[in-house]
Order: structure tokens, then sequence, then C-alpha cells
């Protein structure tokens, strides 16, 4: 990887804010299957709100660390600011984002999804042509409307045999 950042393995963890931390550490280790392994706060020290976080001098910030199976860690605040806009961006919104979880089968997870009662956007999709060919995924939501994804690809994504790379695997962080 010339240019890039030297050292780089990957990606350690993902940060994401949620209205109420609890909620959002039951949905984690409950829903997904995550483990809490520490966290802190709350926090109040306008230096480090403004200068290091970017946010309103007085806002009040809690935080928790989230293991979940092989991928990147999950970082989750809560924040309390004066400023604080509380709507979340849509996909096609600047900011907007999701995340997406690797599973080996479709159907199970999706049961348990339905079980414990979280809205699932749609019937899963299996992709049948391209570089993403037999990749099968869903969106679904968590309590506080994050988008969150399921996807299977057992077969891998990216160009079979072509000079391209093929995109990491959960499954296989090997390849």
């Amino acid at each position: 990887m010339a240019g890039g950042l030297p050292g780089l393995r990957g990606a350690e963890h993902v940060g994401i804010t949620v209205p109420d931390l609890e909620e959002a550490l039951a949905f984690f280790v409950d829903v997904i299957g995550g483990e809490v392994v520490f966290g802190d706060g709350p926090f109040a020290d306008p230096d480090l709100m403004v200068r290091r976080l970017g946010v309103h001098a007085d806002t009040r910030m809690r935080y928790a660390f989230v293991r979940c199976g092989h991928g990147p860690n999950f970082e989750i605040f809560e924040y309390d600011a004066p400023d604080r806009n509380a709507a979340h961006p849509r996909n096609s919104d600047a900011g907007g984002h999701h995340v997406a979880f690797y599973v080996d089968a479709m159907e199970p997870a999706l049961d348990h999804l339905r079980r414990h009662g979280v809205t699932i956007m749609g019937e899963p999709e299996t992709i049948s042509g391209g570089p993403a060919a037999g990749s099968t995924w869903v969106y679904f939501k968590a309590p506080w409307g994050l988008q969150f994804e399921l996807v299977s690809f057992p077969g891998g994504k990216g160009p079979e045999g072509g000079p391209a790379r093929r995109l990491w695997h959960p499954a296989h962080p090997e390849r």
C-alpha cells in the first residue's frame, strides 16, 4: 500500500452516538451478541469537548466499548449537549451511514432479530451478478433508529481471478 498509513492493520473501532447508552448497550449485548469491555464518564471538561471532540463547551459525555465477534470494536457515546441534533441522518444525507454485520446464514439471524422485536427493512436480497454475486443483504434498525445491515457472502466479494483484490471476509480473515 504505497502512500498509505505506515503500519496500518485495519479498523480498530467504529464510534456511534446514541440517545441512551443503557438502551444501546442492551441492544449490542442482548440482540447483537457483543460484550461490554469497559466504559467511563460522565465527562464535562470544556477543553476536552471543544478542542478534542469538536462539540459545545457545555457538553457532558459518557461512553462504553463493545467487542463484537472478529470485527472492529464499537465505541458507543451518549452526549448531553445544548446544541445536540437528535435527528438521525438518512443514508442519502451527508454523514449518513450504516454498520454491516456478517453472518454465516441469513435466516437464523433474521429469526433471532424478529424474536427480539427488531424492525427489519424489507426482505433479504441476493445479488445475482457482478463482483458481489451471491451476496445476500437486508437492513434492520436499532431501537433508536440507527440502520444496520446483515450481509452474507460465503463465496467472497470482488472480481474472481482478475488483478483486483477481493474484499476482506470476516469468516476468512487470512484471505
